[in-house]
């Protein structure tokens, strides 16, 4: 009798799971604390991804206003998001999934569908358990497409309110059926109020027991506050909020966002959820390519100055800069990579409008205009693009701003008076910027939610132009978000008055990149596409490079 040979199978380790929640109020960095969690548990060897789970009905983010939602994150397969999803693409440096994003709207919108397919077998379907059952689903399946050890699952929101409770639901339901897989980290603000001068513990207590009775208990306690939290305050939360003392981890205001990693591990923060979930991980984080981006941002002193002239900056009496986050950030590595300095003043385009001085932007080495869309600020902006481009100031324009310095040359230059875009007035004689045909039907019908050209194409450059030095790349991929386009029947004008279309897409159609040549200014470039949504600390965009490149050589 011939004996069998026996077959040793591994079985594949389970994957990981580490929800992020918030404590006492928003806004207190939920997703930079996941991404910065995400990036040491991948500076440790391990496969990580990250998912953010938006409260609102919202399908997707493409319909909200920046000024209360902040930035729209495109994916690269075209999904809207919210800008936390960008957070987690430069801190990993990898490209996130559409799978990796969901909001009430989406969720709520797949178990209807599928109950319409009778996709539930006929069955009561209820919000309680369908609703975080699909959350689940979506949970796993964005790990397994990932092949991820870890992932990492920030609930937007904060705890107690009715708005998130089923996707704390999902948590509860998860961590009961595999508590060793489940982590959960809260998010909680210590305020120091400034009539008491003592730091105050109450709130964070109250809001991990308000979890408790949720059914979902707190693993690490992620304590922000102005100042660093001292030892009497972390016993206070260790023994009130039943966590041990090592598991409080002090998150005092930072400088730098990117600090943020480097302070968590020097609290042992990575160590803490390696025991907690038994995850093979390395000795210690490798964060040298990081620390050393980091301590380069902090010995730049050389200055160079850009003014980013924005719509959407004002609310209020505040200024929200999160609104164009991600072309700040580009901004950022390319000049830290260049050894400068970044100056970034904020402007508003609806200023220029009331006649605040065009002159003042001689003060600044280079001009931004992002993109946008709509009426409001946009003759402001016509104002600083036709200034900056006679004044041979360094200019970059940014989907709204490349459409908008295609017009504004029109008008200035082709003197053609009555130019303007479809976007802002459709019965216009000359429509330089029109929209593309196959959004007309679109329009008619009000399908405006997730439905622009979205998502990363291609294009390719034109030799000895500013783009294909940039890129050094005869083709380049870039992530869109757009429904007009320069009008196809006004290009040879505009070429033939100087106009140099360095970027189209393969077949010819659609003008991707614009630019003046450098023998008539320093630097002028258009882009349909959005540069900054791939822009890294590690990998500066070519684009915002060259630009910041010659802002600085031209002043």
């Amino acid at each position: 009798m011939t004996k069998k040979k026996s077959i040793s199978t591994k079985s594949k380790k389970a994957t990981k799971y580490i929800f992020v929640v918030g404590g006492v109020m928003s806004g207190v960095g939920k997703g930079i604390t996941s991404s910065s969690i995400a990036k040491l548990l991948q500076a440790r060897g391990l496969k990580v991804t990250a998912i953010k789970i938006d409260p609102y009905i919202n399908v997707d983010a493409g319909t909200m206003n920046p000024t209360e939602h902040g930035e729209c994150f495109v994916l690269k397969d075209g999904l809207e998001t919210d800008q936390d999803m960008g957070n987690y693409e430069r801190f990993l440096d990898v490209d996130l999934p559409s799978i990796n994003y969901m909001t009430t709207g989406s969720v709520y919108q797949s178990v209807i569908q599928r109950e319409r397919n009778l996709g539930y077998g006929g069955r009561n379907v209820q919000v309680v358990p369908d609703i975080p059952e699909e959350a689940i689903r979506r949970i796993k399946l964005a790990g397994k497409t990932a092949g991820a050890d870890v992932v990492l699952v920030e609930i937007g929101g904060t705890v107690g309110e009715y708005e998130n409770i089923l996707f704390i639901e999902a948590v509860r339901m998860m961590k009961s059926d595999s508590p060793q897989d489940i982590g959960v980290v809260m998010v909680s603000y210590l305020p120091v109020p400034g009539s008491i001068g003592e730091m105050k513990t109450k709130p964070t207590q109250h809001a991990v027991r308000t979890l408790g009775s949720s059914g979902v208990a707190v693993d690490i306690i992620i304590a922000r506050s102005p100042e660093a939290i001292d030892k009497k305050r972390k016993e206070k939360l260790a023994r009130f909020c039943n966590v041990n003392l090592e598991d409080v981890i002090s998150a005092p205001d930072v400088s730098s966002i990117y600090d943020i990693p480097i302070l968590f591990e020097k609290e042992n923060l990575s160590e803490r959820l390696c025991r907690r979930l038994n995850l093979s991980c390395q000795k210690s984080s490798d964060l040298n390519k990081w620390k050393q981006f980091v301590a380069k941002s902090k010995k730049v002193k050389t200055p160079v100055k850009i003014a980013v002239i924005g719509k959407y900056f004002s609310s209020g009496d505040f200024v929200l800069s999160d609104v164009y986050i991600s072309v700040l950030e580009a901004i950022k590595y390319s000049a830290y990579a260049l050894g400068l300095k970044p100056e970034i003043t904020y402007l508003s385009s609806v200023d220029f409008e009331k006649g605040k001085k065009l002159s003042d932007l001689n003060k600044f080495d280079g001009v931004l205009v992002p993109g946008g869309f709509g009426k409001t600020g946009i003759q402001g902006k016509l104002k600083v693009i036709e200034y900056v481009r006679k004044n041979k100031i360094p200019y970059f324009g940014i989907c709204y701003g490349m459409q908008l310095a295609v017009l504004e040359y029109a008008k200035n230059v082709l003197k053609l008076k009555n130019a303007s875009t479809e976007e802002i007035d459709p019965k216009a004689k000359d429509l330089v910027i029109g929209v593309m045909d196959d959004q007309k039907e679109k329009i008619a019908k009000g399908d405006m939610g997730g439905s622009m050209r979205l998502g990363q194409y291609p294009a390719r450059l034109e030799k000895g132009t500013i783009a294909k030095k940039s890129y050094k790349s005869d083709e380049v991929l870039e992530r869109h978000r757009h429904r007009f386009e320069v009008n196809p029947e006004y290009i040879r004008s505009l070429e033939e008055a100087g106009v140099v279309f360095s970027g189209k897409s393969p077949d010819g159609r659609l003008m991707e990149i614009m630019e003046l040549p450098r023998e008539v200014h320093p630097y002028f470039v258009g882009t349909q596409f959005h540069p900054e949504l791939q822009a890294r600390p590690l990998q500066p965009h070519p684009l915002f490079t060259s630009f910041i490149k010659s802002a600085y050589e031209s002043k």
